[in-house]
């Protein structure tokens, strides 16, 4: 009864499958959550940049091609 009851506890391997999937699920959401966070940390320091006066204009055009946007 006592080794019935131990293997049991372990998971399947299906189980374990199940596991690692969610765990390259949850890096890949975390990734794109940082993604996303990085470019609106951008878009806010370029609107800052806009709004404090005239600047050069090429400034502009390098941090939207760094977060692959294209102003035109």
């Amino acid at each position: 009864m006592t080794s019935a009851t131990i293997h049991l506890v372990a998971p399947t391997r299906a189980e374990r499958k199940l596991l690692g999937l969610a765990g390259h699920l949850t890096a890949f959401v975390e990734h794109r959550i940082e993604q996303r966070a990085e470019k609106r940390t951008l878009m806010l320091e370029l609107l800052r940049q806009q709004q404090a006066g005239p600047q050069d204009p090429h400034a502009a055009d390098h941090m939207l091609a760094q977060m692959g946007i294209s102003r035109r």
